[in-house]
Order: structure tokens, then C-alpha cells, then sequence
């Protein structure tokens, strides 16, 4: 057959520039790489989103697949490096699907099958394109990358994503912190907080508790605060956990309620939680003298991750009680501990927890105990705190929330999330059945609620109320983007939720 380029009688496109052009330079360990999907019931090419992920969970490659309007040969591609895994992701018409391969040769052509799927059979495709992620690439921030990462899912399937997830997540923990682990000290910046820890008696089915004790001390030399360390691992003893005594980072009057303090908690805990199969239920947090102090600051601003707080000779600065609604909180005091007022303010204390307690029927469980020919040192009499902690667990998911932030903020309390963290703003909120009503937002501008199947039923709407008035009904879609990224935040397994909506409040203007 010859070629005529002047026959125009039969219809055609040439091609042969595609096959007479320059060679390719393809880079020393790579090789050119092929993608075309093929859509399951017509086996034709079609054109469809491509996102190509490598083992250091990054974004290598991304494109659009070539549908039957280009020549048979003519594929998108790009150089990977040989002998390497990727897993590659394919969208079209809201369906996902996700698989892996290893670069073995140039030209390597690889084929993507994609069929329509019932919304049940796409839940399921997306968490088994989880799974084909998960295999190659480590767990982190660019799941949210992903296209099944936004794909609804079912009940079952959010489970057994959130199973997938923790998996991978107590992976990395494994081997990113295991030296930090052994050698016993955490680094967070130019700061290191080395800490000693015991095991003590049978673990629950559950796992361990862990039971955080805050030396005393503050601002002192450096060898006067590692003496109160000293005494500090001696001083309880639960009958059951791992007992863990931190030394500050600091040699400061308040080393134990600084900014850094709770980022070196939070990954003290989610260390413990891998490493020691620590319950998430049941931290618990004490603290004498100094370390007092320190409990009556991080207890309520990190109260969702305590199943109870004990405050032992300290004094609570400006420290407030509210957000220890749903955190059981114990004082102990001798009532000849006057220096600096500790006794009179642990009387204050004890009277704005009863107060708050009255007002709120159902929150702010507390006892005080003060003895009152006790001076700074109880004699040991404090440590009837610890069976009584013992016998608290947390409810990460309690049907009402008083979030009132401290100097030092967090985006995240309970079930509720912040973007703008704001010094002394306050928020309540109260859920009741498929309704959440937003009580206050005092200094908040976006407010994001986050769900799952326990607490209300996902499959129905959910509708959000400020001030009794609704303002927002929606079917709250349960995916894989906010699993993994609740995930991410706290590394705690109890504190994955499926599901998330966010309201925002107009900012009044200051003549207003």
C-alpha cells in the first residue's frame, strides 16, 4: 500500500511524525511509563483523571488519561525510577479506583480498569484503593490528595478504614520514634523532655492506663529539679498502668504549663498508645507542688485527653475551671499550705466547682480534700487520689461541650475543631439526638463538628441549631479524608471521627 499525501478521498490523521520524531532522552534509572483506563464494559479507552504516588508518598505524576480520539499507541506518560513501587489512582464521573506497580522497563504500559459502581460498591472500592495506597506509600498528609480519600462511605466501610488507617499510623510511629523511645527523652525544637516510666501489674483487655506525674520544683537550678524528679517517680503507685514521670525542659516557675508542655504530652501519649498499648480512656495526669500548678493549667486545656486530673499542693495562677465539664477533677490541699495563697485558692477552687456543678447537672465531677493540719508536704495522704482517678474512663464524645480557651490554644477539643484558635474564646455546644445546638461561640468564626456512627446515624440528617434557631441540615457524608486526618492530629484511635460539618458566624462590626 502506498502513501498519497495528496488522496484526500479517504479520511485519515498522520501519524507519522509520532514515530519519526527525535528519540526520547530518558534520565540514567528511569524509565518511560504508559497509563491508559479502560472502561470495564466497552473496553474503550477513556479520558480520566491520573494521580501517581510513590513509597515517599508523594505526588509524582499527574495527568489525563488519552480516550479512542487519539491513535491506539498515543498514552500520557512520565519517567518513574526503575524498580520502584507506585500506586496509581484513577478518577472519572465521581468513580475511584487506585493500583499498584513496579517501574520494570521502558515503555512499560499499564491499564486501569474502571467500571460504574452503586454508591455501596464505590464505598468499598475506595477503601480497597486505601488499602493499594497504603501498601506503597507511607501514612500522612497527602492521603488527603487522593481522590477515594473524599468518596462517601458506607457505616461498615468507614470502619474499616479507620482500621486500615490506625494501622499504618502505629507503623510510622514505630519507625520514627523508636530511638526516641529507648533512649527515654523527647526533642520538640532545642527543648528535650526526658521522661522514666514503670509498668506496673495486668493490663485490661483494653490496654494499659497511663498515669503522668509532674515533678515539682520550678524556678531552681537545674539539680534541685532533677532531685524533685527523683522523688517524683517514688511518690504513687497505681495498682495497675504504666506510672510516667516526666522531667520539665525548663527550670522555670511554671516549667510545667508552658506553651511546648502540651505538643511534648501529645506525643508522649501517642508514643505510649503504640508503643505500650496504652488505653486512650484512661490517661491520667497529678502533679505536686509545681507540678500542681502545671495540672491546674493542662487540665482543662488538654481535658479531652484525661479520664481524670489530680492537682496536689499547687497553686492555679490564672488558670479556669470550665472546660473541665466532662474531665472528673480531684484537689488536694494542706490547709496550712499558705505560701502564695495555695490553701485560700484551693477554697476558691472548690467553690467554683461546686458552683459549676449545681448549674450544670451532669458535669464538672470533682472532689476536693483538704487537710487541715497539713501544711505543703500531706504526708502521702494525697495519694488517695489514685484509686479514685482509676476509677474514671474519658467519653471522647460527650453530648455537651464548655470549651473556654486558655492563653495557650488548641484547634481541637472533644468533637469540635477550630481554624482560628483564639486566646480566651469560649464555645458550648450540646447534642441531642440527630440536633447540635450551638450554645455560645464567643470569639469563633468557623466551628467544625465532627461525627460518627456512634453518636448519632450518619445515614439521616443531621441538623445544626445556634441559639435554639436552625441554621444548617445536611446528610453528613462519612469519608476517608476525615478519618485520616483526625487521625493525623491527635494519633489517638478513639479520636477518629467519619464524618464533619462547619458553620461559620458573621463577625459583627465595631459599631455594631
Amino acid at each position: 500500500m502506498s502513501w498519497k499525501p495528496q488522496d484526500q478521498s479517504v479520511g485519515a490523521v498522520d501519524v507519522t511524525d509520532r514515530y519519526t520524531t527525535g528519540e526520547v532522552t530518558v534520565a540514567d534509572g528511569r524509565a518511560r511509563v504508559r497509563f491508559r483506563v479502560i472502561d470495564a464494559e466497552s473496553k474503550d479507552r477513556t479520558s480520566s483523571s491520573i494521580k501517581v504516588f510513590g513509597e515517599d508518598s508523594q505526588l509524582h505524576f499527574e495527568g489525563t488519561s488519552k480516550d479512542e480520539r487519539f491513535d491506539g499507541n498515543d498514552h500520557i506518560e512520565s519517567q518513574l525510577e526503575i524498580g520502584k513501587p507506585f500506586v496509581v489512582i484513577a478518577e472519572r464521573d465521581g468513580g475511584v479506583t487506585a493500583s499498584t506497580f513496579v517501574v520494570e522497563k521502558d515503555e512499560q504500559l499499564i491499564s486501569i480498569e474502571m467500571a460504574a459502581l452503586s454508591s455501596k460498591a464505590a464505598s468499598a472500592e475506595a477503601v480497597r484503593s486505601l488499602g493499594e495506597y497504603l501498601s506503597v506509600c507511607r501514612f500522612g498528609d497527602s492521603i488527603q490528595q487522593t481522590p477515594f480519600a473524599r468518596t462517601p462511605l458506607t457505616r461498615d466501610d468507614a470502619d474499616a478504614a479507620a482500621s486500615q488507617i490506625w494501622q499504618a499510623h502505629a507503623n510510622e510511629i514505630v519507625k520514627e520514634r523508636a530511638e526516641e523511645m529507648e533512649k527515654q527523652v523527647l526533642t520538640i525544637g532545642e527543648l528535650e523532655m526526658p521522661f522514666w516510666f514503670e509498668a506496673i501489674g495486668t493490663p485490661a483487655a483494653t490496654g494499659r492506663s497511663l498515669w503522668i506525674s509532674l515533678h515539682g520544683g520550678g524556678g531552681a537550678p537545674p539539680e534541685v529539679n532533677d532531685q524533685q524528679w527523683e522523688n517524683q517517680k517514688r511518690l504513687y503507685r497505681p495498682e495497675e498502668g504504666v506510672y510516667l514521670a516526666p522531667r520539665a525542659p525548663t527550670n522555670t516557675w511554671n516549667l510545667w504549663h508552658q506553651r511546648h508542655i502540651d505538643q511534648f504530652f501529645d506525643r508522649l501519649i501517642e508514643n505510649l498508645i503504640v508503643f505500650h498499648q496504652v488505653d486512650p480512656n484512661r490517661i491520667y495526669v497529678m502533679g505536686y507542688s509545681a507540678g500542681g500548678d502545671g495540672v491546674y493549667q493542662i487540665g482543662p486545656r488538654m481535658a479531652d485527653r484525661w479520664a481524670a486530673v489530680a492537682m496536689m499542693a499547687g497553686h492555679p495562677n490564672d488558670a479556669r475551671p470550665e472546660s473541665l465539664r466532662n474531665t472528673p477533677f480531684t484537689l488536694h490541699m494542706g490547709g496550712q499550705d499558705e505560701p502564695y495563697n495555695r490553701n485560700g485558692q484551693a477554697v476558691i477552687w472548690q467553690k467554683k466547682l461546686a458552683d459549676l456543678a449545681s448549674a450544670d447537672p451532669g458535669g464538672y465531677p470533682h472532689w476536693v480534700e483538704i487537710y487541715a493540719d497539713k501544711g505543703h508536704w500531706m504526708d502521702r495522704e494525697d495519694a488517695a487520689a489514685i484509686p479514685w482517678m482509676a476509677g474514671h474512663t474519658r467519653n471522647l464524645r460527650p453530648k455537651k461541650i464548655v470549651w473556654q480557651q486558655d492563653d495557650v490554644t488548641h484547634d481541637r477539643f472533644y468533637w469540635l475543631q477550630v481554624t482560628e484558635a483564639k486566646p480566651r474564646s469560649r464555645v458550648v455546644v450540646e447534642m441531642n439526638g440527630q440536633k447540635v445546638n450551638i450554645l455560645e461561640a464567643e470569639g469563633v468564626t468557623k466551628l467544625t463538628m465532627r461525627f460518627d456512627d456512634s453518636m448519632l446515624n450518619l445515614d439521616e440528617s443531621v441538623w445544626i441549631e445556634k441559639d435554639g434557631r436552625p441554621i444548617y441540615e445536611c446528610i453528613v457524608e462519612r469519608n476517608i479524608s476525615t478519618i485520616a486526618r483526625t487521625m493525623r492530629e491527635r494519633g489517638d484511635p478513639i479520636g477518629m471521627f467519619s464524618a464533619e460539618v462547619s458553620v461559620e458566624f458573621p463577625q459583627k462590626k465595631d459599631s455594631e
